[in-house]
């Protein structure tokens, strides 16, 4: 989303200013601004609506030139697209960049308006640019009125600051919302990603929560939040790891499957506080518009399809909200009735995927309260004509078979359930419950992928089968579907998932010793019943595979078991992703198929 750069230097810093934005295009943007500190110590601002080409071309003929700057591309939150609300904010001889969601912005606006600024925008940032020349007005220390400044603001931020009076120094700081600091020679910078910088610097300090920091030509001088010294070890950009190059991994698959802890995390970054969440990040006026939703319709397809299948299990059980799941290629196709105040929400990893696109134009013309779309691109198709957006942050994933942009989907889905309860201004422990849970995903998927040699031996038992059952209850039963579309995507075994309850009811004439069956047991309140399932088909000469929680008892001396950690039923699912991706990865590579290409497939499908 929103992207920061900044750099102090000895030379003319807009012509790397505007190279940081550029290569910050690709988080989706609707405005974008440069401040740069001229030789005589005056602020030059300009700013510009739409792409960076058009600041560009507003710079050629109202030019900044300068040793010291900060730009920004903005997306909407607080106000519409427009110049007067996009960034640099100024306010008496100092210039301020902000990403993230000030949410105590309403008291402190009116308390400055009282104290007389004028406000010429809509948005949360232009009151921390008042704010901070109201607290240097207190004292003459800019760094201490940086701090009390910082210590006023709830929610997420990162934020760099450049004043008239100290045309040497770039300030900056991070709560909530990532900035990095790059090292040059001679030269420093900030930006709230690494590839901004990568055409000056590959050598970063990461900023921890609360880190506040004074660069100069000289280097950087660090607090942490306590306003005590510390260092941050500078580290060298790993080209590898966030490229197209596969690095160490023999499959772009694979490599994918282990970027899921970080990816969950960028996904996370910035839309959490301490115990809520940052509803505002969905757009202007999201926030009143999402109290109002009585209905949700998720539309979407394939891998997305079954992400929307998991949420309707949080939203229906965590908000009681009616919630309806459609595949997209059948959606557009048929008489929909749409209930008063009902949301739209469509899924999709490339934004392009051409029945979920139709989807959502066709669903303009039937009465919905608005439209959301979550997705991985930001300058698609999809998150350019829905109403609001959540952006997951995956990166690029290239393997056709979806890993990393379902569990940031699933993410996202969480995150929107945790906001529909908190609109409604009841259940605040279940959504510090949820926030908590998910501030854990990551290192708990750390621990999953630590099972990859166990669940590879398994995968041998897949070596000369042409069928296989998937089983699953509750909000794992889109987690068993799932698992079997990944099977039959990347080693064309013939996979079904079907609710284990079902068994009995047909499925189970399929069940004999030449028959894998997949299932994923968590400690849940449907596990009893799951259990029973497992006996039928263990009678029946199966062969079982089971993925069951720690505590959950040995399913049976026949069957093989991989056992994974307790955690919140909430985030169980996304947990449990994780193994069967590894499985059918693995089962991949012993029918010797090509597993980021599989054949008659295409990565994002833009036609019928």
């Amino acid at each position: 989303m929103c992207g920061i750069v900044g750099v102090v230097a000895q030379r003319n810093v807009t012509p790397i200013l505007l190279e940081g934005l550029r290569r910050l295009e690709y988080r989706g943007y609707d405005s974008a601004g440069v401040a740069v500190l001229a030789d005589d110590n005056h602020l030059q601002r300009v700013r510009a609506v739409g792409k960076v080409v058009e600041l560009e071309r507003t710079l050629e003929a109202t030019p900044a030139v300068g040793c010291l700057g900060i730009a920004h591309t903005r997306w909407a939150t607080h106000g519409k697209p427009a110049e007067h609300n996009a960034h640099p904010h100024v306010s008496d001889g100092l210039a301020i960049v902000h990403n993230g969601i000030i949410e105590n912005h309403s008291p402190l606006r009116r308390k400055l308006t009282d104290l007389g600024y004028v406000f010429t925008s809509e948005t949360d940032t232009e009151v921390v640019a008042h704010l901070m020349a109201w607290h240097y007005r207190q004292t003459p220390d800019l760094l201490t009125a940086f701090r009390n400044t910082l210590a006023e603001l709830q929610g997420a931020y990162a934020l760099a600051m450049v004043h008239e009076d100290e045309p040497q120094n770039l300030y900056c700081a991070r709560m909530g919302s990532p900035l990095v600091i790059g090292e040059g020679s001679g030269e420093s910078y900030i930006a709230s990603d690494p590839l901004a910088l990568l055409q000056v610097t590959d050598r970063f300090r990461y900023l921890d929560e609360g880190d506040h920091a004074r660069l100069t030509v000289d280097g950087c001088t660090l607090w942490d939040r306590q306003h005590s010294p510390v260092e941050r070890p500078v580290k060298r950009y790993q080209h590898a790891a966030l490229s197209l190059d596969k690095g160490e991994y023999r499959h772009y698959m694979l490599k994918e499957i282990f970027e899921q802890p970080e990816a969950i995390g960028n996904t996370l970054s910035g839309i959490l506080g301490d115990n809520h969440v940052l509803t505002a990040i969905l757009g202007p006026d999201a926030e009143s518009r999402l109290a109002s939703v009585d209905n949700i319709h998720i539309v979407a397809c394939g891998t997305s399809y079954h992400a929307g299948l998991v949420a309707r299990y949080w939203i229906e059980s965590q908000v009681g909200l009616p919630c309806q799941v459609e595949v997209a290629s059948e959606y557009r196709y048929r008489t929909v009735a749409v209930p008063a105040n009902t949301l739209l929400i469509t899924l999709s990893q490339s934004g392009e995927t051409a029945d979920t696109l139709a989807a959502l134009r066709f669903a303009k013309d039937q009465g919905y309260l608005a439209t959301l779309a979550i997705c991985n691109v930001a300058g698609s198709s999809l998150v350019r004509e829905a109403d609001w957006r959540l952006l997951t942050q995956a990166g690029p994933e290239i393997g056709v078979a979806s890993t990393k942009a379902f569990t940031t989907q699933l993410v996202a889905l969480l995150w929107l359930t945790s906001a529909l309860l908190q609109v409604r201004g009841r259940a605040a422990d279940q959504v510090a419950a949820n926030v908590a849970a998910l501030r854990q995903l990551p290192a708990l998927i750390d621990q999953v992928l630590a099972l990859e040699p166990a669940i590879a031996a398994l995968a041998e038992r897949f070596a000369n089968k042409h069928h296989a059952l998937f089983l699953g209850r509750g909000p794992h039963y889109p987690i068993a579907m799932e698992g079997a579309l990944k099977l039959k995507e990347i080693s064309y075994i013939h996979a079904e998932a079907y609710a284990a309850g079902e068994l009995k009811h047909g499925p189970l004439a399929l069940v004999d010793e030449n028959m894998p069956v997949v299932s994923v047991a968590p400690s849940d309140s449907l596990l009893e019943k799951l259990k029973s399932n497992l006996e039928e088909v263990r009678a029946r000469g199966g062969q079982l595979i089971t993925f069951a929680c720690e505590t959950v008892e040995q399913p049976g001396a026949d069957g093989d078991t991989i056992r994974l950690p307790q955690v919140d039923d909430i985030i169980s699912p996304i947990l449990y992703t994780i193994p069967l991706q590894l499985l059918s990865y693995h089962v991949a590579l012993v029918k010797g198929t090509d597993v980021d290409k599989p054949r008659n497939l295409a990565k994002s499908v833009t036609v019928e």
